[in-house]
């Protein structure tokens, strides 16, 4: 997770707590920009610029060239200290739904497997839930926060799911926030996690073992933010082809 300007702010937070106190934007804005009605679990601390600028929050200080060589803690030591005490979703209602059946239907929201319904808030479900699944495993001493704003969720149609298959092409921005103050202790950046998604007689048997989309959609994205959290690079998105190339268009 891009971690030589977060290990610096958080070697300094967790020197803090040793001595020792919390979302709404359409597709390409900061976080915290204006919009009506966003599905969220909770609001976010302050604006995020995803676009190239470098706008990391400092937590009290500047670190020097010298202060981030000494203060730069590896993925494992972060992972061991932060505690991931809440994951905070949004899904802004600018995003578009699409509920036409065919192969590829234009939209930035593309889901099927609940019912018919709120699909902006089926994904902030589906989100939330899984990454709070993925990073179960971080319970350390120093809370910490997940904002996560979703950009993209393109599962398959009916249609497609039972004949070509393709990609559910999944994109969000993130950024990891001190749990206490509410300022960044990581770059903000966007998160591409496409998936391979199974089509025609490999959807079928999938199914019936219980692997349907949102179960594998669920445990991608667990093991997205897991790897985002203990990678200094964050994570790799796969090289998934045609299909995937067809999303960009």
């Amino acid at each position: 997770m891009k971690l030589f300007k977060f290990a610096t702010g958080f070697a300094f937070a967790a020197a803090l707590s040793a001595c020792g106190a919390t979302d709404n934007v359409s597709r390409n804005a900061p976080f915290g920009a204006p919009q009506a009605e966003p599905v969220a679990f909770a609001q976010t601390a302050g604006p995020i610029d995803t676009q190239g600028k470098r706008n990391l929050a400092r937590v009290s200080r500047i670190a020097t060239t010298d202060d981030i060589g000494r203060n730069q803690a590896l993925p494992q030591e972060i992972a061991e200290l932060i505690n991931v005490s809440q994951v905070k979703v949004t899904v802004p209602r600018s995003l578009r739904v699409s509920e036409a059946n065919r192969y590829y239907p234009t939209g930035d929201i593309v889901w099927r497997e609940d019912p018919i319904g709120d699909r902006h808030a089926q994904v902030a479900q589906i989100f939330h839930d899984a990454l709070r699944a993925g990073t179960a495993q971080f319970d350390g001493d120093i809370p910490v926060i997940l904002d996560i704003r979703v950009e993209r969720f393109h599962a398959l149609t009916e249609k497609a799911r039972y004949t070509v298959g393709g990609v559910h092409s999944i994109r969000f921005a993130m950024v990891m926030r001190d749990a206490k103050t509410g300022q960044a202790l990581s770059e903000p950046h966007v998160v591409q996690a496409d998936l391979d998604a199974f089509g025609g007689q490999q959807a079928i048997t999938a199914e019936a073992r219980g692997l349907t989309q949102k179960v594998r959609i669920s445990q991608h994205l667990g093991e997205v933010i897991r790897q985002e959290l203990i990678r200094p690079e964050g994570y790799e998105n796969a090289n998934l082809g045609f299909f995937q190339a067809v999303n960009k268009i």
